[in-house]
């Protein structure tokens, strides 16, 4: 597994960058930086099953670990989604064991610091050392946007 770590510092409260991340409007704006037409179904609470999907209703099936509202948010991927089937089980899938992402955000001279770690297969390295500060950046355009 490879440890990776994402930074911004977004002019805005973290209440707003918070409600911007997991947002139902908001969610698949940020996102589509990933995948055109990502979408969440989730409570957001802790110990609650996510399921990241797209278009397809293919993605990725993970479990709440942590949310600390405006604080701090754990998601543990567990497995896969293919057009609407979760495993779980598969040794593809098996191997992922530990793969999570780590939302931080922290107050910063009336402005937010949103740290994202995560913990990847090498192979999908690439692709979030990419795709992260993309995500990152519409996020911020989105809070700044209207504070």
């Amino acid at each position: 597994m490879e440890k990776l770590a994402f930074k911004v510092i977004i002019e805005a409260p973290k209440e707003r960058v918070w409600n911007i991340i997991i947002g139902k409007e908001t969610y698949p704006i940020w996102t589509a930086e990933f995948c055109e037409g990502s979408m969440v179904e989730t409570d957001w609470k802790a110990g609650s099953k996510a399921l990241f999907l797209d278009q397809t209703n293919s993605g990725m099936v993970s479990i709440i670990e942590e949310s600390t509202p405006y604080s701090f948010l754990s998601i543990k991927h567990i497995g896969e989604v293919k057009n609407g089937v979760e495993d779980t089980e598969s040794d593809q899938v098996k191997s992922w064991g530990g793969c999570y992402e780590n939302y931080t955000l922290e107050d910063v001279n009336n402005s937010t610091s949103w740290l994202v770690e995560m913990k990847v297969p090498p192979e999908f390295a690439i692709y979030m050392k990419d795709l992260w500060p993309k995500a990152q950046q519409k996020v911020k355009e989105l809070a700044e946007a209207s504070y």
